[in-house]
Protein backbone atom coordinates (compact mmCIF):
# COMPACT_ATOMS: atom_id res chain seq x y z
CA UNK A 1 0.00 0.00 0.00
CA UNK A 2 1.85 3.16 -1.37
CA UNK A 3 -0.10 5.57 1.35
CA UNK A 4 1.30 3.18 4.07
CA UNK A 5 4.57 2.45 3.16
CA UNK A 6 5.01 6.60 2.34
CA UNK A 7 3.67 7.73 5.25
CA UNK A 8 6.23 4.43 7.26
CA UNK A 9 9.51 6.44 5.35
CA UNK A 10 7.77 10.20 6.09
CA UNK A 11 7.09 9.67 9.84
CA UNK A 12 10.40 9.74 11.13
CA UNK A 13 11.04 12.67 9.50
CA UNK A 14 8.38 14.47 10.14
CA UNK A 15 8.80 13.72 14.22
CA UNK A 16 12.20 15.27 14.00
CA UNK A 17 10.27 18.50 14.23
CA UNK A 18 8.78 19.99 16.56
CA UNK A 19 4.58 19.10 16.74
CA UNK A 20 3.63 22.55 15.75
CA UNK A 21 6.19 22.84 12.94
CA UNK A 22 5.38 19.61 11.16
CA UNK A 23 1.42 20.29 11.50
CA UNK A 24 2.28 23.12 9.93
CA UNK A 25 4.46 21.81 7.33
CA UNK A 26 2.21 19.04 6.40
CA UNK A 27 -1.32 19.86 6.04
CA UNK A 28 0.25 23.43 3.13
CA UNK A 29 2.20 19.78 1.91
CA UNK A 30 -1.29 17.85 1.36
CA UNK A 31 -3.25 20.88 0.03
CA UNK A 32 -0.40 21.14 -2.91
CA UNK A 33 -0.44 17.58 -3.32
CA UNK A 34 -4.07 17.41 -3.67
CA UNK A 35 -4.25 20.36 -6.28
CA UNK A 36 -1.76 17.94 -8.06
CA UNK A 37 -3.74 15.23 -7.98
CA UNK A 38 -0.84 12.83 -6.13
CA UNK A 39 -3.35 12.19 -3.50
CA UNK A 40 -4.88 9.82 -6.13
CA UNK A 41 -2.34 6.71 -4.70
CA UNK A 42 -3.96 6.62 -1.20
CA UNK A 43 -6.63 4.19 -1.21
CA UNK A 44 -9.89 5.44 -0.12
CA UNK A 45 -12.07 3.36 1.90
CA UNK A 46 -15.04 1.18 0.31
CA UNK A 47 -18.50 2.90 0.34
CA UNK A 48 -20.04 2.17 3.76
CA UNK A 49 -22.86 4.73 4.13
CA UNK A 50 -24.57 5.38 7.24
CA UNK A 51 -27.57 7.84 8.18
CA UNK A 52 -26.97 9.74 11.35
CA UNK A 53 -28.70 13.60 12.23
CA UNK A 54 -30.32 12.75 9.13
CA UNK A 55 -27.09 13.33 7.14
CA UNK A 56 -25.95 10.13 5.04
CA UNK A 57 -22.20 9.94 5.57
CA UNK A 58 -20.50 8.10 2.99
CA UNK A 59 -18.40 5.87 5.94
CA UNK A 60 -18.47 5.93 9.65
CA UNK A 61 -15.03 7.24 9.70
CA UNK A 62 -14.68 10.95 10.14
CA UNK A 63 -12.06 13.77 11.26
CA UNK A 64 -12.41 15.78 14.12
CA UNK A 65 -12.20 19.19 14.67
CA UNK A 66 -8.48 20.38 15.57
CA UNK A 67 -6.08 19.68 12.82
CA UNK A 68 -7.55 22.54 10.64
CA UNK A 69 -8.93 25.09 12.84
CA UNK A 70 -9.39 27.53 9.88
CA UNK A 71 -10.72 25.41 7.15
CA UNK A 72 -7.52 26.41 5.03
CA UNK A 73 -6.66 22.48 3.96
CA UNK A 74 -10.46 21.10 3.50
CA UNK A 75 -10.12 19.53 -0.02
CA UNK A 76 -6.51 17.59 0.77
CA UNK A 77 -7.62 16.11 4.51
CA UNK A 78 -11.53 15.07 1.69
CA UNK A 79 -8.52 13.77 -0.36
CA UNK A 80 -7.75 11.01 2.21
CA UNK A 81 -10.94 9.29 2.16
CA UNK A 82 -12.91 10.59 5.09
CA UNK A 83 -16.54 9.65 5.72
CA UNK A 84 -17.20 13.37 6.30
CA UNK A 85 -14.53 16.30 7.88
CA UNK A 86 -14.83 18.78 11.02
CA UNK A 87 -12.99 21.93 10.40
CA UNK A 88 -12.60 24.44 13.58
CA UNK A 89 -12.86 25.37 16.42
CA UNK A 90 -13.54 28.81 15.18
CA UNK A 91 -13.74 32.12 17.34
CA UNK A 92 -15.98 35.25 16.21
CA UNK A 93 -12.36 37.18 16.28
CA UNK A 94 -9.09 36.01 15.38
CA UNK A 95 -6.40 35.16 17.85
CA UNK A 96 -3.68 33.66 18.68
CA UNK A 97 -3.83 31.22 21.09
CA UNK A 98 -1.31 30.38 23.71
CA UNK A 99 2.31 31.09 23.77
CA UNK A 100 4.77 29.14 22.16
CA UNK A 101 5.50 26.44 22.77
CA UNK A 102 1.70 24.36 23.29
CA UNK A 103 1.95 20.84 21.79
CA UNK A 104 3.76 18.27 22.76
CA UNK A 105 4.07 15.00 21.95
CA UNK A 106 4.36 11.45 24.15
CA UNK A 107 5.50 8.82 21.76
CA UNK A 108 5.98 6.16 24.37
CA UNK A 109 2.36 6.66 24.96
CA UNK A 110 0.94 7.34 21.64
CA UNK A 111 -0.17 10.74 23.30
CA UNK A 112 -0.49 14.35 22.35
CA UNK A 113 -0.56 17.23 24.80
CA UNK A 114 -1.46 20.59 23.17
CA UNK A 115 -2.61 23.47 25.24
CA UNK A 116 -3.33 25.71 21.51
CA UNK A 117 -6.07 27.89 22.90
CA UNK A 118 -8.51 28.54 19.87
CA UNK A 119 -5.73 29.65 17.86
CA UNK A 120 -7.77 30.54 14.52
CA UNK A 121 -8.27 33.48 11.98
CA UNK A 122 -11.57 34.30 13.25
CA UNK A 123 -15.00 33.29 11.73
CA UNK A 124 -15.12 35.62 8.55
CA UNK A 125 -12.20 34.15 7.30
CA UNK A 126 -13.16 30.65 7.92
CA UNK A 127 -16.05 31.19 6.27
CA UNK A 128 -14.17 32.06 3.34
CA UNK A 129 -12.00 29.22 3.59
CA UNK A 130 -15.51 27.00 3.10
CA UNK A 131 -16.76 28.83 0.09
CA UNK A 132 -13.56 28.68 -1.55
CA UNK A 133 -12.97 25.02 -0.87
CA UNK A 134 -13.78 22.49 -4.27
CA UNK A 135 -15.35 20.21 -0.91
CA UNK A 136 -17.94 22.73 -0.52
CA UNK A 137 -18.62 23.88 -3.77
CA UNK A 138 -18.92 20.79 -5.84
CA UNK A 139 -21.01 19.23 -2.29
CA UNK A 140 -18.69 16.46 -2.01
CA UNK A 141 -19.49 15.27 1.14
CA UNK A 142 -20.23 15.61 5.10
CA UNK A 143 -18.76 19.25 6.37
CA UNK A 144 -18.90 19.59 10.26
CA UNK A 145 -17.89 23.36 11.21
CA UNK A 146 -16.69 23.54 14.98
CA UNK A 147 -17.34 27.08 16.85
CA UNK A 148 -16.43 28.09 20.39
CA UNK A 149 -15.62 31.45 22.17
CA UNK A 150 -13.29 33.97 22.00
CA UNK A 151 -10.82 33.86 25.58
CA UNK A 152 -11.36 36.82 26.16
CA UNK A 153 -14.97 36.69 26.15
CA UNK A 154 -16.42 36.80 29.75
CA UNK A 155 -18.25 33.03 30.48
CA UNK A 156 -20.98 34.96 31.16
CA UNK A 157 -21.39 35.83 27.87
CA UNK A 158 -20.29 33.18 25.99
CA UNK A 159 -23.43 32.38 24.32
CA UNK A 160 -23.21 35.69 22.50
CA UNK A 161 -20.23 34.57 20.58
CA UNK A 162 -22.04 30.91 20.41
CA UNK A 163 -24.78 32.76 18.58
CA UNK A 164 -22.55 34.86 16.20
CA UNK A 165 -20.73 31.90 15.36
CA UNK A 166 -23.73 30.06 14.40
CA UNK A 167 -25.02 32.48 12.42
CA UNK A 168 -22.15 33.02 10.56
CA UNK A 169 -21.54 29.20 9.73
CA UNK A 170 -25.61 28.03 9.74
CA UNK A 171 -25.64 28.39 5.88
CA UNK A 172 -22.02 26.20 5.02
CA UNK A 173 -22.20 23.22 7.44
CA UNK A 174 -23.26 19.79 7.10
CA UNK A 175 -23.67 20.11 10.88
CA UNK A 176 -22.43 22.20 13.90
CA UNK A 177 -20.46 21.34 16.73
CA UNK A 178 -20.53 23.48 19.75
CA UNK A 179 -17.42 22.73 21.91
CA UNK A 180 -17.40 23.85 25.36
CA UNK A 181 -15.07 21.30 26.35
CA UNK A 182 -11.73 21.91 25.64
CA UNK A 183 -9.66 22.76 28.96
CA UNK A 184 -7.28 25.14 27.02
CA UNK A 185 -9.98 28.36 27.29
CA UNK A 186 -10.37 29.92 30.79
CA UNK A 187 -13.37 28.30 32.55
CA UNK A 188 -14.54 27.32 29.08
CA UNK A 189 -15.80 24.03 30.86
CA UNK A 190 -18.05 25.14 33.19
CA UNK A 191 -20.57 25.68 30.39
CA UNK A 192 -20.98 22.09 30.85
CA UNK A 193 -22.96 22.91 34.32
CA UNK A 194 -26.43 22.31 34.26
CA UNK A 195 -27.99 25.73 34.81
CA UNK A 196 -25.03 27.20 32.09
CA UNK A 197 -25.72 24.19 29.89
CA UNK A 198 -29.48 24.75 30.03
CA UNK A 199 -29.53 28.11 29.12
CA UNK A 200 -26.91 27.65 25.81
CA UNK A 201 -28.78 25.03 24.78
CA UNK A 202 -31.72 26.91 24.67
CA UNK A 203 -30.25 29.96 23.12
CA UNK A 204 -29.04 28.02 19.90
CA UNK A 205 -32.56 25.91 19.51
CA UNK A 206 -33.67 28.92 19.29
CA UNK A 207 -31.62 30.21 17.05
CA UNK A 208 -31.56 27.05 14.78
CA UNK A 209 -35.25 26.96 14.19
CA UNK A 210 -35.05 30.72 13.00
CA UNK A 211 -31.88 29.90 11.19
CA UNK A 212 -33.79 27.08 9.64
CA UNK A 213 -36.66 28.88 8.51
CA UNK A 214 -34.82 31.60 6.93
CA UNK A 215 -32.21 29.62 5.05
CA UNK A 216 -34.98 26.61 4.63
CA UNK A 217 -32.75 24.42 5.46
CA UNK A 218 -32.43 22.37 8.66
CA UNK A 219 -28.53 21.76 9.93
CA UNK A 220 -28.38 19.72 13.02
CA UNK A 221 -25.85 20.94 16.08
CA UNK A 222 -24.01 18.53 18.05
CA UNK A 223 -22.53 19.17 21.58
CA UNK A 224 -18.45 18.00 22.20
CA UNK A 225 -18.42 17.13 25.82
CA UNK A 226 -15.16 16.40 28.03
CA UNK A 227 -14.05 13.01 29.23
CA UNK A 228 -13.62 13.74 32.55
CA UNK A 229 -17.10 14.33 34.19
CA UNK A 230 -18.65 12.29 36.86
CA UNK A 231 -21.59 10.42 37.00
CA UNK A 232 -23.84 12.90 38.51
CA UNK A 233 -22.56 15.73 35.67
CA UNK A 234 -23.33 13.10 32.58
CA UNK A 235 -26.81 12.01 33.51
CA UNK A 236 -27.64 15.89 33.89
CA UNK A 237 -26.28 16.71 30.50
CA UNK A 238 -27.37 13.61 28.86
CA UNK A 239 -31.26 15.06 30.30
CA UNK A 240 -30.72 18.24 29.06
CA UNK A 241 -29.38 17.09 25.73
CA UNK A 242 -32.74 15.16 25.43
CA UNK A 243 -34.55 17.97 26.93
CA UNK A 244 -33.84 20.58 23.99
CA UNK A 245 -33.78 18.13 20.97
CA UNK A 246 -29.93 18.51 20.47
CA UNK A 247 -29.33 16.37 17.36
CA UNK A 248 -26.29 14.40 18.17
CA UNK A 249 -23.34 14.58 21.04
CA UNK A 250 -19.57 14.00 20.02
CA UNK A 251 -17.28 11.96 23.33
CA UNK A 252 -15.02 12.97 23.89
CA UNK A 253 -12.44 15.83 23.67
CA UNK A 254 -9.20 15.85 25.50
CA UNK A 255 -8.48 15.13 29.14
CA UNK A 256 -6.69 17.06 31.83
CA UNK A 257 -5.89 13.88 33.80
CA UNK A 258 -2.11 12.56 33.78
CA UNK A 259 -2.61 8.78 35.45
CA UNK A 260 -1.92 7.03 32.33
CA UNK A 261 1.46 9.04 31.41
CA UNK A 262 3.06 9.81 34.49
CA UNK A 263 6.99 10.05 34.42
CA UNK A 264 6.95 10.42 30.43
CA UNK A 265 8.85 13.70 29.14
CA UNK A 266 6.06 16.27 28.90
CA UNK A 267 3.45 14.96 30.95
CA UNK A 268 3.40 17.54 33.21
CA UNK A 269 2.70 20.20 30.63
CA UNK A 270 -0.50 21.61 31.02
CA UNK A 271 -3.36 21.55 28.47
CA UNK A 272 -5.83 18.26 26.94
CA UNK A 273 -4.05 15.35 26.67
CA UNK A 274 -5.67 12.95 23.40
CA UNK A 275 -4.50 9.73 22.06
CA UNK A 276 -4.10 6.20 23.89
CA UNK A 277 -4.88 7.44 26.99
CA UNK A 278 -8.11 8.65 26.19
CA UNK A 279 -9.28 5.85 25.02
CA UNK A 280 -10.68 3.82 27.77
CA UNK A 281 -12.07 7.39 29.48
CA UNK A 282 -13.81 8.57 26.42
CA UNK A 283 -15.69 4.55 25.46
CA UNK A 284 -16.33 4.80 29.57
CA UNK A 285 -18.02 8.17 28.53
CA UNK A 286 -20.13 6.93 25.52
CA UNK A 287 -21.33 3.47 27.35
CA UNK A 288 -22.50 5.84 29.78
CA UNK A 289 -23.92 8.56 27.85
CA UNK A 290 -25.98 5.23 25.44
CA UNK A 291 -26.93 4.04 28.98
CA UNK A 292 -28.65 7.78 29.54
CA UNK A 293 -29.86 8.81 25.91
CA UNK A 294 -30.98 4.85 24.61
CA UNK A 295 -31.86 5.55 20.72
CA UNK A 296 -32.86 9.59 21.68
CA UNK A 297 -29.60 10.86 20.36
CA UNK A 298 -26.90 9.69 18.34
CA UNK A 299 -23.24 9.69 19.76
CA UNK A 300 -20.13 10.52 17.45
CA UNK A 301 -17.48 8.83 19.64
CA UNK A 302 -13.78 10.05 19.55
CA UNK A 303 -10.50 9.38 21.74
CA UNK A 304 -7.20 7.42 21.19
CA UNK A 305 -8.05 5.32 18.22
CA UNK A 306 -5.23 3.95 16.78
CA UNK A 307 -6.20 0.53 14.80
CA UNK A 308 -9.50 -0.60 13.65
CA UNK A 309 -10.56 -2.78 16.59
CA UNK A 310 -10.41 0.66 18.41
CA UNK A 311 -12.83 1.91 16.16
CA UNK A 312 -14.85 -0.96 16.40
CA UNK A 313 -14.78 -0.68 20.27
CA UNK A 314 -16.12 3.16 20.04
CA UNK A 315 -19.29 1.83 18.56
CA UNK A 316 -19.99 -1.41 20.38
CA UNK A 317 -19.82 1.13 23.24
CA UNK A 318 -22.70 3.25 21.54
CA UNK A 319 -21.32 5.33 19.11
CA UNK A 320 -22.65 5.57 15.77
CA UNK A 321 -19.47 7.06 14.11
CA UNK A 322 -16.51 7.85 15.06
CA UNK A 323 -13.60 10.88 14.52
CA UNK A 324 -10.35 10.59 14.25
CA UNK A 325 -7.30 12.77 15.04
CA UNK A 326 -3.86 11.80 17.38
CA UNK A 327 -4.14 8.20 15.69
CA UNK A 328 -3.68 9.80 12.13
CA UNK A 329 -0.26 11.20 13.86
CA UNK A 330 1.25 8.39 14.80
CA UNK A 331 -0.46 5.91 12.20
CA UNK A 332 -0.90 8.31 9.21
CA UNK A 333 -3.35 7.81 6.37
CA UNK A 334 -3.99 3.84 6.35
CA UNK A 335 -5.82 4.53 9.77
CA UNK A 336 -8.98 5.71 7.65
CA UNK A 337 -9.51 2.52 5.98
CA UNK A 338 -8.26 0.31 7.95
CA UNK A 339 -11.27 1.41 10.61
CA UNK A 340 -13.68 2.13 7.86
CA UNK A 341 -12.52 -1.65 7.22
CA UNK A 342 -13.22 -2.88 10.67
CA UNK A 343 -16.58 -1.03 10.76
CA UNK A 344 -17.80 -2.58 7.54
CA UNK A 345 -17.33 -6.20 8.72
CA UNK A 346 -18.11 -5.84 12.15
CA UNK A 347 -21.93 -4.47 10.78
Amino acid sequence: MPDKLLYAIARPLLFTLDPESAHNFTLPWLKKASHLGLTRIISRPRPDPRTVMGITFPNPVGLAAGLDKDGAYIDGLAALGFGSIEIGTVTPRAQPGNPLPRMFRLPQANAIINRMGFNNGGVDAFVANVQASRFFQNKEGVLGLNIGKNADTPIERAADDYLHCLEKVYPYASYVTVNISSPNTKNLRQLQGGSELDSLLSTLKDAQQRLADKHKRYVPIALKIAPDIDGEQLKTIAATLLHHRMDAVIATNTTITRNAVKGLAHADETGGLSGAPVFEPSNRVIAALKAELGDGLPIIGVGGILSGEHAKAKMDAGASLVQLYTGLIYRGPSLIRECATALRKSR
